[in-house]
This record gives structure tokens, C-alpha cells and sequence, in this order.
């Protein structure tokens, strides 16, 4: 629901004409994506191990989402996700590496024609579509650095003057592979804690360091990104908005629907707009980033945007948002159909490819700690919680407890007795599906990439039929909120 007065200053602003923009008041609006950085793993979110000191302030200083949602744990159907503010079968690129179709919209396109500077800097991943939406985009190698972020602080300091400006700054980090930078070594492996569905050992706890210090990284620039904007005077005005693609590179995490995949860090902060250390636990979901941004900016939101603005909740963090955040997993170097639908209590996950295991995707499956869980496995020695990613058969439904179950590990799915709390995730799955016009297609891409070693397989890579059909490029239907 929009607030009256700040959308009408807002509108009076848009319906002036571009000469004038140099008197234009309306907020900037910076989004950082991470790329493979768990909601576990900054500081701010209760990571007693990660150095990430830049974050933790501004957790402080801002607005701090305890239930934030991504809709899909997969790298480039996320951003293009997030940047049409549609579910990935609703964009025509719900599999890894595939582009959207030319008649999807994206929110950047919008601010740019409402007078705002979009720019772009880092990891791209999103196809040759949306590239429309922005002014400028620097997304090439050597020159955006290792960990993507060497241009975030250039593109700020280039920005025209006079103009708003939206920029989607995006890191690689903390995408695999590792290499030594100026962070490495910021964590101790002896001091990692490991989490139960993973290996204890020594592999492990280095691998886990090694990912450490690339979130260290990528905090440290957002730090410069800060600094700049207060030596041009900008701080004040500028919306600051931090999050990730998908969970963490290591099994159980990447490419999964259980909180570990779905669940994102989001950080916003507004020194002129916004209360400082408030923390929300409205449910929100990553296509409700869109409209909020377009809000913000005082521009009319377009039916074709499935998500919701959740301005009302960076004004009145204890107001409640959603009831329902929902999710899909799709061909990530593997055959796959997954759909969840999740609440603040309970998770649902329907399977409809269980005949196969989930070890995760071909750069996890590569890892130290995927080794390590092989050996536990050949060993007769796997907890079930680490034996979770080699079962085949899945479960073709899950359903969790989320207040008993932190870490998803107990599957409450039977078919046994009354659960009114599953019946209900069953039909709003169902219905959600339905009127987004989601699709289960019989011939999906099958596997590139052998399950065991990561590797690529000796075979003539061929697309499948993508979830969600024409209808689905269309809708302007939402699905249960």
C-alpha cells in the first residue's frame, strides 16, 4: 500500500519535464548482490566466525529482514527473477544459462525512463535482455576484478550529476573457485563451525575458510561504495539494498529449497527515509524487490510485475507482509523439477523428478567438502543428515517444522493422519501453480554433469522444454500472497 504523501511528491516529480532533473529529490537506489552467499554467513545474522565488520554496522543502521526468500537457488534464474520481478517459469529463463524472451519487462528499463542513471557493474549472468534497462554496464574481466567488484566505486564517481541513479552493483563473490586475494587467510578453519549436514573434517573446515574469506571481500567493498557516496554528499539519499543470489557453494545448500538454498541475507538502509537497527520478520520474497524499487522511485507499477512492493514494511518494520513466499528448482547441471511454498512456521517441497538424488550442482560437487562426504559415505559412517544428498529415491513430498527443525532435517510428509498445516501448503502450492501457469514438462534437460565427480559429461548438450509455457510468459497473475 503505498503511502499518500510520499507517492504524490513523488508523481509531482515525474510529471515534470527531464530539464529539470537537477532538482530532482528522489532517492538513489544502490542493489549489492552477492552471488552464493548463505542468509547464514555475515555477522549480522548471527555468523559468530565471519569477519564481515561493514555489514554488521549498517545492520545497525538500517533495516534487517529475518525472513527475506529468493525464488529460486540457482544463479542466473534468480537475477533474471529479481530483475522482472517474475517466478522463474514466468520468464522464459527458468533453467541455468538460459535468456529471457524479448517481451519480458524489467524494472531498470522503467527508472530509465523515468529520468533516473542505471548502471551496472560485476557479474552479469542474466542474457543479452535486460541489458536494455541500463545506461552503462561494466560486467567484463579483467577490469571488474576477481571478485567483481574493482568498479563499483569507478561507476559511482562517473555517474552524470544532477540525476537520480539506480546501480546494480553484483559481486562473483562467493562463487567458486577460490583463488589467494588480499583477504585470504581472514579465517581460522580450527574456529569454523561445521554445520550437521556436512563433513567434520579438515577439507571441510579449509573449504569453509577459503568461502569465509571471500565474504570478507566482498563486505569490504561495500564499505568503498559507502565512502564514496558520502564524499559526494549522496549518503543521506541513497537506498542501500544487500543480499545474495542463492545459498552457499557446498552440499545441501546451493541449488536446494530448504532454507540453506532459498533463505537470503537483506540489508536496506536510508539514513534520510528509515529507522535504524529495526530488524522484520515479515515474510518477503526476492520478486517483491521490483516493485518496491519502482515505488520508491515514484513510478507506476506494471500488472506484469508478480511481486508486491514492501515499502509499507521498510516504513513499519512490524507490520506483516506475505502469508506465502514460494519457490522452484529447475535444471541446474542436473535434471531437476522441484516446487516449495514456505510460511514463517512450516515448508513444503513437491518433487516431481524424486527418482533422482540432489547432491547439489558440478562446482559443489568438485569441492573439498563434497570429497569429504564421500569418503564418510564409502566409510559406512554418514549421519543422516549428511546422508540427505546421496538418497535416490527423494521423497517426493518434504514438509518441515520450521521452529523444531532449523535446518530442515526432519521430513514430517506422511500420508498418515490429520496435518492441517500440510494440506493447506499442499492447495496453496497447487493453486500457486495453477494460476501462475506453471508447467511439468516430460522432456526436461537432462544431466551435463556426473552427480559423483562434477564433471563435465562426454555427451551432445541438448535443452529440454522449458517449464512454464507461452501462457506463462504473459500472465500477470501472482498466486496466493
Amino acid at each position: 500500500m503505498k503511502s499518500v504523501s510520499f507517492t504524490l511528491v513523488l508523481m509531482a516529480l515525474l510529471a515534470t519535464n527531464t530539464s529539470i532533473y537537477a532538482q530532482d529529490n528522489r532517492p538513489n537506489i544502490i542493489m549489492i548482490i552477492a552471488d552464493d552467499i548463505g542468509y547464514e554467513d555475515l555477522g549480522s545474522y548471527g555468523n559468530e566466525i565471519a569477519v564481515t565488520p561493514i555489514t554488521d554496522r549498517i545492520a545497525t543502521e538500517g533495516v534487517r529482514f529475518s525472513n527475506f526468500f529468493l525464488t529460486t537457488s540457482s544463479c542466473s534464474p534468480s537475477r533474471s527473477s529479481i530483475i522482472s520481478g517474475r517466478y522463474p517459469h514466468n520468464t522464459g529463463a527458468a533453467e541455468l544459462h538460459t535468456a529471457m524472451p524479448e517481451q519480458i519487462l524489467t524494472f531498470p528499463e522503467l527508472l530509465k525512463e523515468a529520468g533516473y542513471f542505471t548502471g551496472q557493474s560485476g557479474k552479469w549472468h542474466m542474457g543479452p535482455v535486460p541489458r536494455k534497462g541500463f545506461d552503462v554496464i561494466y560486467d567484463k574481466k579483467p577490469q571488474i576484478g576477481l571478485g567483481g567488484e574493482d568498479y563499483w566505486v569507478p561507476l559511482l564517481k562517473e555517474r552524470p550529476k544532477g540525476k537520480p541513479f539506480f546501480l546494480w552493483l553484483a559481486a562473483l563473490d562467493a562463487h567458486r573457485p577460490w583463488a589467494e586475494n588480499d583477504f585470504s587467510g581472514a579465517h581460522n578453519p580450527e574456529e569454523v563451525i561445521v554445520p550437521p549436514y556436512l563433513a567434520n573434517g579438515k577439507a571441510t573446515k579449509q573449504d569453509l575458510a577459503n568461502y569465509y574469506d571471500e565474504i570478507t571481500r566482498f563486505d569490504h567493498f561495500i564499505g568503498l561504495v559507502e565512502e564514496e557516496l558520502e564524499r559526494q554528499g549522496q549518503l543521506e539519499n541513497t537506498i542501500l539494498f544487500i543480499l545474495s543470489d542463492n545459498g552457499r557453494p557446498f552440499p545441501r545448500s546451493k541449488t536446494r529449497l530448504i532454507d540453506s538454498g532459498i533463505k537470503s541475507p537483506l540489508l536496506v538502509k536510508w539514513p534520510k527515509g528509515l529507522k535504524a537497527g529495526l530488524t522484520t520478520d515479515a515474510l518477503v520474497s526476492s520478486i517483491d524487490l521490483a516493485p518496491t524499487f519502482l515505488q520508491l522511485a515514484g513510478v507506476e507499477i506494471p500488472d506484469n510485475f508478480q511481486g508486491k512492493s514492501f515499502l509499507t514494511v521498510l516504513k513499519n518494520p512490524h507490520l506483516p507482509f506475505r502469508n506465502y513466499v514460494f519457490a522452484e528448482h529447475n535444471w541446474h547441471d542436473q535434471e531437476a523439477h522441484e516446487r516449495m511454498v514456505r510460511t514463517k512456521d512450516y515448508l513444503y517441497i513437491k518433487n516431481n523428478r524424486a527418482q533422482y538424488a540432489n547432491p547439489g550442482p558440478a562446482d559443489s560437487n568438485s569441492s573439498n567438502s563434497y570429497a569429504d562426504l564421500k569418503k564418510l559415505r564409502d566409510q559406512g559412517k554418514l549421519n543422516p543428515a549428511q546422508a540427505d544428498i546421496f538418497i535416490s529415491p527423494r521423497p517426493y513430498e518434504e514438509f518441515y517444522a520450521i521452529v523444531d527443525d532449523e535446518f530442515q532435517l526432519l521430513n514430517k510428509a506422511t500420508p498418515i493422519g490429520e496435518n492441517k498445516a500440510l494440506d493447506q501448503l499442499r492447495k496453496a502450492l497447487e493453486v500457486w501453480s495453477i494460476e501462475t501457469d506453471d508447467s511439468v514438462p516430460q522432456n526436461l534437460t537432462q544431466d551435463w554433469y556426473d552427480t559423483e565427480t562434477g564433471k563435465a559429461l562426454d555427451i551432445k548438450r541438448e535443452r529440454g522444454e522449458m517449464p512454464g509455457g507461452s501462457n506463462a510468459l504473459i500472465t500477470t497473475e501472482k498466486g496466493p500472497f
